[in-house]
């Protein structure tokens, strides 16, 4: 650590922490203007992202925003269910869907654009275009960084199995 102790480190948490909160109540706000929750926001905009001419599979989207595609599937059942979503069957494939977003969700999301392009601004103003770029690749590091501390910290906490020979020591101590 710079310095020789974790301020730096500390310091950076909780200012991530606390831009990764702003961010969170600007997707809450989109999603409110459009009637839907900030995570089914993040879902629809997705889609109509990666929707291209035939449509996105449910796994697509949940690897874009690096969520479960169970969680997904529940996030996209809500949006077909407001009339957000189209739902049809992969033709290559019947066990899968192809999601593209309905003119419904087409025209609010074309009427978000004159509070979405601003807040979008304003939440990287304080950054150049070159120094956007080097954030966002970055990000996608930190995202993998991530996943190994999550599966690092569930390795760690796991209770650990007991060792076979275990029973045999405690049996003997007692005697």
């Amino acid at each position: 650590m710079p310095g020789g102790d974790d301020q730096m480190f500390r310091t950076f948490i909780h200012d991530f922490l606390a831009f990764s909160a702003r961010v969170d109540q600007c997707r809450a706000g989109f999603g409110d203007r459009l009637g839907i929750s900030g995570i089914a926001y993040t879902t629809l905009i997705s889609v109509a992202h990666l929707q291209g001419s035939e449509g996105v599979g449910v796994s697509r989207i949940a690897e874009h925003l690096h969520l479960s595609g169970a969680f997904v599937t529940i996030e996209v059942s809500k949006l077909v269910k407001a009339g957000l979503l189209h739902k049809r069957a992969n033709q290559e494939d019947r066990r899968r869907v192809l999601l593209t977003v309905t003119p419904k969700a087409e025209k609010l999301l074309a009427q978000l654009v004159e509070v979405q392009a601003p807040v979008n601004d304003a939440l990287f103003d304080c950054l150049s275009a070159s120094e956007f770029r080097q954030l966002a690749s970055m990000m996608a590091r930190l995202v993998a960084c991530g996943d190994k501390a999550v599966s690092l910290m569930g390795f760690l906490s796991a209770p650990a199995a007991p060792r076979a020979a275990e029973p045999a020591r405690k049996a003997a101590r007692r005697r």
